[in-house]
């Protein structure tokens, strides 16, 4: 392919990128690739997570406040980024789980929602777009519709007969899942930091994993990233409000990572083009 490459990553939340591929995004902007990261919510019902962020003028500000992290990381990172600015649905808590917030994305029109990503997609023009499962990676509502929107715009954007004024038809030939917090992956950081006697955070999360047979198959495309994560981890940072710098997400040294788990995984669900799996590129078939 002698044109550009053109990578568009769908995610629910400012932040969602550089917990999710964010590694694989700085590898590909030094490769020359066009990456474009789109933040469908506004991140405005996101709790403040990191206790020396929990001010009043912080919660009282949150959208602007995670708006400005946003771009921060943006920088970082290296990618173009876009707000689509729907509402943040939020994450319900209790038992029953309350309803989700009136005009909140989650429960939004997913037809209108499907247009606006259409629109987007024909505009942009992406070889690649990267999002997350059916279960959205974890089951925030935010990151299901997600989820269905992003596949419902992969499908409708090549297809004339849809949204026919939303730009001129354009196809994206392949469309990866977000595989971060696999078993695999966390077996072997585990692994690694007990046995360099680093208390490891992932051992209470492995011992109440539910194996489920679906899951076998789903790693199709391990990209090389190792010299990466840095970067991803201060785009991660950058993300204030919802990262605690001393948390459990960096407990492992980067070097060990690199040696434990070098890769960042993704799983390939939709193509358009001819490939032979596993993958190591997000592009393999399209060079």
């Amino acid at each position: 392919m002698a044109e550009q490459l053109r990578l568009v990553c769908v995610h629910a939340h400012p932040d969602d990128e550089s917990s999710k591929g964010a590694a694989t995004m700085v590898k590909y902007v030094r490769e020359g690739v066009d990456v474009l990261v789109v933040t469908l919510t506004d991140g405005s019902r996101g709790s403040v997570l990191n206790p020396a962020m929990d001010r009043p003028e912080v919660q009282d500000n949150i959208t602007e406040v995670r708006a400005a992290e946003m771009d921060r990381a943006r920088q970082i990172l290296g990618v173009r980024q876009v707000f689509m600015g729907w509402a943040d649905s939020g994450l319900p808590e209790g038992d029953p789980l309350p309803p989700l917030p009136d005009g909140c994305f989650a429960v939004g029109d997913l037809e209108e929602q499907t247009r606006a990503l259409v629109e987007l997609f024909r505009k942009e023009r992406p070889h690649v777009v990267t999002t997350y499962d059916e279960n959205g990676g974890y089951p925030h509502p935010d990151h299901i519709r997600c989820h269905e929107v992003t596949m419902a715009a992969f499908e409708a954007a090549g297809d004339p007969d849809r949204f026919p004024e939303a730009g001129e038809p354009w196809q994206p030939l392949k469309l990866y899942y977000n595989h971060t917090f696999h078993k695999d992956r966390l077996v072997a950081l585990h692994t690694m930091m007990t046995e360099h006697d680093i208390e490891s955070p992932y051992g209470e999360w492995l011992a109440n994993w539910v194996d489920k047979p679906e899951d076998a198959e789903r790693l199709t495309t391990s990209v090389p990233c190792a010299e990466y994560f840095a970067t991803r981890d201060e785009a991660l940072i950058a993300h204030a409000t919802q990262v605690d710098p001393a948390g459990r997400w960096f407990a492992c040294p980067i070097e060990l990572q690199q040696q434990a788990w070098p890769t960042e995984d993704f799983q390939l669900a939709r193509t358009h083009v001819e490939t032979t799996l596993p993958e190591s590129d997000l592009f393999a078939g399209l060079r």
